[in-house]
């Protein structure tokens, strides 16, 4: 499992989305990237949550788009007008993580738009594992892109490792944000797509998705004593929130219970 590392060669335009500032920049393939940014609001763990995330549901077969790895030089900042702007580049120099770039992609209307239970269920299911605060009617990130439905913005989830006391133990947690979900109400397949949700993600699979999280990402504001152990406690607290019983499902059919 491996991602690919690009080479931004252009900064086009901001996405001013809340306070982390995503921009879209062209990349040295001639492809364009909606870049998130090492230095804005939670650093390197938002990149974490937004790769591990976009990863585990693409395992999954959930519709994202490409995740790439983009390398940012900081004399980009110097054709940039805006200082806001320049300082955010010149702190995010080095490794960065950008999703492809869907032009003429509409956001998801939730009170207009309808999804499919079976997609909805599994959408429902992921974002329960990763804890995704970020999928509210209010912000649902998701797009629509060729009538098909596009998952964006996974880095808020994995929320525990803004913290790691007792992140084992916290990994057995319910998820109770879950009942504010967007798709809550489509999802009435929840506990039909447990199993083959579950067979998809191995130990194996989580391992190599954990693998790719760069050296540079791991090494700063650390509780742990090498990027290795870093590592190895992603994956600690992966592997148990998949454990039997599975919490967060059990969580998610209470919600829809009570809120149908």
């Amino acid at each position: 499992m491996n991602l690919r590392t690009v080479t931004a060669t252009r900064y086009v335009t901001p996405l001013r989305e809340g306070g982390s500032l995503p921009a879209i920049v062209e990349a040295d393939d001639d492809g364009m990237y909606v870049l998130k940014f090492r230095g804005a609001g939670q650093g390197e763990k938002s990149l974490i949550a937004e790769l591990i995330g976009g990863e585990v549901a693409r395992v999954l077969g959930l519709p994202v788009p490409e995740i790439v790895f983009v390398e940012l030089n900081p004399d980009l900042a110097r054709t940039e007008p805006d200082p806001e702007i320049q300082d955010l580049i010149r702190a995010s120099a080095g490794l960065n993580l950008a999703l492809d770039y869907l032009p003429s992609s509409v956001t998801f209307d939730p009170i207009a738009g309808t999804v499919d239970a079976e997609l909805a269920s599994r959408i429902v299911w992921f974002d329960a594992l990763i804890t995704n605060v970020d999928r509210t009617a209010r912000n649902a990130n998701l797009l629509m892109w060729h009538r098909n439905l596009w998952l964006i913005d996974h880095g808020a989830a994995l929320y525990f490792h803004h913290t790691w006391a007792n992140y084992l133990q916290r990994s057995r947690d319910c998820f109770p944000a879950i009942k504010d979900h967007v798709l809550l109400r489509f999802a009435t397949e929840l506990e039909a797509v447990d199993t083959n949700m579950i067979g998809k993600l191995s130990q194996d699979t989580i391992e190599q998705i954990v693998n790719l999280i760069p050296e540079s990402w791991l090494v700063t504001n650390t509780p742990f004593e090498n990027s290795d152990r870093h590592r190895t406690a992603y994956i600690e607290y992966l592997l148990s929130r998949l454990e039997q019983p599975h919490v967060f499902l059990e969580e998610a059919i209470r919600a829809r219970t009570l809120n149908v």
